[in-house]
Parts: structure tokens; C-alpha cells; sequence
């Protein structure tokens, strides 16, 4: 899979892409074309020349994976202490409803850990770690199921009607209907 839960490649993945990249360097050392080492591995011959010239850099070391090519912005740590945060509510953070929202959980991960995260990224980062958006369990005490009702099959009704025209018309000069 290519992009798991947090994106990027999953360990195992990189590893396997890491062993390649190291049997492509054996055949460097053993003096074998880039051409011939590409198709052997199945990878592009372009890939094979960028690994010959880190080869040729810095040998087998340069080979080796770098590990995940985006490191996660927040720790661990921080988002532990994200959740006790966020534990304590909104209003507790000076909102005025008891509502999360991605651009008030953002707020405060810029107040309290001061790192900047764009919306996206803290969409990512509480669904990489369990948190999903919420939809009430009940309705509403309030609702009044005879309104609603009414309110379907009367106004409803009215507002899904799609509009009708008053009578023939084109946006042709040359037509008579458009005179």
C-alpha cells in the first residue's frame, strides 16, 4: 500500500526498496552496465544512474534508506499533550460553544505546542491517530417532528421545484421567438 494510515511507505516497503538499491550497488562494484542492472531489477535505468552517482559519492552508506521521507510534526509527546487539551473543551480555550472544530484544534496547536499546521495537516494528524468527526448520537430534544414534517411536504416542495420558463425563448437575434 502506498500511502497507509500516515502516508508515505509503509517500513516494510522501504526496506525492500533499500535491499534493490544495495543489489544494485554489488553490480556497481562488479563493474556491470546501468542498463543491464535495470532491467535485472526491474527499475527505470534513470533511477539506476541516480543510485551509481551516489554510489560513487559516498558507496554502500548512500544506498541505505533515510528512513521515512516526512518526519510526523508533532510527537508523540505533544499530541498526548494535545489530547489532554483538548479533553478539557473548547470554552476552556476561550471559544464560545462546546464545538471542535479543525481551525480551533489548530489554534490551539499553534498556542500551546507552537508548531503552525495547515487545516489538512490536522485533519491528517487526528485521523492518523483515532479521532474522526462527530455526529450527534440522539436528535435533538427540541425538534419538533410535526414542523419538520410540515415543513417537507409544504415549503420543500416550493424549493426543489426547478424553475420554469414564461414561454419560448432564444438568445438568437436572427430567431423570431427572441424578438
Amino acid at each position: 500500500m502506498r500511502y497507509p494510515e500516515g502516508g508515505g511507505l509503509t517500513a516494510e516497503r522501504r526496506a525492500f526498496r533499500e535491499g534493490i538499491r544495495l543489489q544494485a550497488g554489488e553490480r556497481f562494484a562488479a563493474g556491470e552496465k546501468t542498463a543491464v542492472i535495470a532491467k535485472d531489477l526491474r527499475v527505470s535505468v534513470r533511477s539506476v544512474e541516480r543510485w551509481r552517482r551516489a554510489w560513487r559519492e559516498g558507496g554502500m552508506a548512500a544506498l541505505r534508506s533515510a528512513g521515512p521521507a516526512n518526519a510526523p510534526t508533532v510527537t508523540d509527546a505533544q499530541f498526548a499533550l494535545l489530547e489532554e487539551e483538548l479533553g478539557k473543551g473548547p470554552t476552556a480555550h476561550g471559544f464560545e460553544d462546546e464545538r471542535w472544530t479543525l481551525a480551533r484544534v489548530q489554534a490551539v496547536i499553534r498556542r500551546r505546542l507552537r508548531v503552525s499546521l495547515s487545516v489538512a495537516t490536522v485533519w491528517r494528524l487526528l485521523k492518523r491517530h483515532g479521532w474522526s468527526w462527530q455526529a450527534p448520537a440522539r436528535r435533538a430534544l427540541e425538534r419538533d417532528e410535526h414542523a419538520v414534517e410540515l415543513w417537507k411536504k409544504e415549503v420543500w416542495p416550493r424549493v426543489k421545484a426547478s424553475r420554469r420558463h414564461s414561454g419560448p425563448g432564444s438568445s438568437s437575434r436572427t430567431k423570431p421567438a427572441s424578438r
